[in-house]
């Protein structure tokens, strides 16, 4: 009886021996693989959802930064080479004050407890830099050019030669002036009468011209019609003849007594040269000859239209109406 006692216990210890070894014996022929498969494959628990959440939040804005950074280093780097200039006052300015600022090569450098600023960025005086060198040889190169050779003074000029082109070479020049006459005509005479001109003359004085109010085939008639064809200025009342100067010199014309321009107005006392004694007379310089001579062209009422022409020599006995 104690004998089949003693004999239990070990019975039972041999049952627990075969379960562990069938345990150890189904263990290995699960495959890692299949194992980590089969976890990805299962749902994941809420707290493992929100670990995750947080890591790939962790990640993006690590990624965001690194990206951040690499553009802010970009732009900075292409500023730096685009102004270096700018860009090195930009760090002298920013510069601590107890430190010093060197803006650039040859400038200043500030050490005083002040940050550096641009009128403290000066270059020194005593060093010539190359192209200071470079252009007081080129103005030494000119002024010897200018000079000429030696024993000539400094006013000397050069021989040069210039020429048009195809375009510029079919310019009509006698239609150029520097008047400032709004009439072409009185422009070109007031280039040729230059030196002769009044002080102060204003070219563009009122000519009172509102259209022709003088009777037909009296000299005055003759005389508005005659100068407008030549272009000159003239005006609808200026009176009886021997009234013109007086009337033109009021308006602002240009009245002496010398003849000067093919055009001019001469003007008749009462009586002169077989003149009105009432009206007096007006006739137009159509010539002035080389003795000094000139010849006209007038008008009267008993000519009917038709012009006629005489030749003066006492020329400084009449006034005479330019423009």
């Amino acid at each position: 009886m104690s004998h089949a006692a003693h004999k239990a216990p070990k019975a039972a210890g041999a049952k627990r021996t075969n379960v562990a070894s069938a345990s150890s014996l189904f263990s290995p022929a699960v495959d890692v693989a299949l194992a980590a498969k089969l976890n990805e494959v299962a749902p994941m628990s809420r707290r493992a959802l929100r670990q995750a959440a947080k890591a790939n939040a962790r990640k993006n804005h690590i990624m965001a930064g690194s990206a951040l950074a690499a553009l802010f280093g970009t732009a900075a780097g292409a500023l730096a080479f685009a102004n270096p200039i700018q860009g090195g006052s930009v760090v002298a300015e920013s510069a601590p004050s107890s430190e010093v600022a060197t803006v650039e090569p040859n400038a200043i450098t500030a050490t005083t407890g002040v940050a550096a600023s641009r009128s403290e960025s000066r270059k020194s005086l005593g060093v010539a830099t190359d192209e200071t060198n470079d252009a007081n040889a080129t103005s030494q190169t000119a002024d010897q050019v200018v000079d000429g050779d030696e024993g000539q003074d400094s006013g000397t000029v050069l021989d040069a030669s210039w020429s048009l082109g195809d375009e510029s070479s079919s310019l009509d020049v006698s239609k150029m002036s520097k008047s400032l006459a709004s009439n072409p005509v009185v422009a070109g005479l007031m280039e040729a009468n230059a030196a002769d001109l009044p002080e102060g003359f204003n070219p563009n004085h009122e000519t009172n011209d509102k259209g022709s109010s003088y009777p037909f085939s009296q000299c005055t008639w003759w005389v508005y019609n005659r100068r407008h064809e030549l272009g000159l200025p003239v005006g609808t009342h200026y009176g009886n003849g021997h009234q013109w100067a007086d009337s033109a010199r009021e308006l602002g014309y240009w009245v002496d007594n010398t003849p000067r321009n093919v055009g001019d107005i001469m003007v008749f006392r009462q009586g002169q040269e077989g003149a009105s004694s009432q009206y007096g007379h007006v006739a137009i310089v159509e010539a002035i000859n080389p003795d000094g001579s000139i010849t006209t062209s007038e008008c009267g009422a008993s000519y009917h239209g038709k012009p006629f022409s005489r030749t003066f020599t006492n020329v400084h006995d009449f006034q005479y109406i330019h423009y």
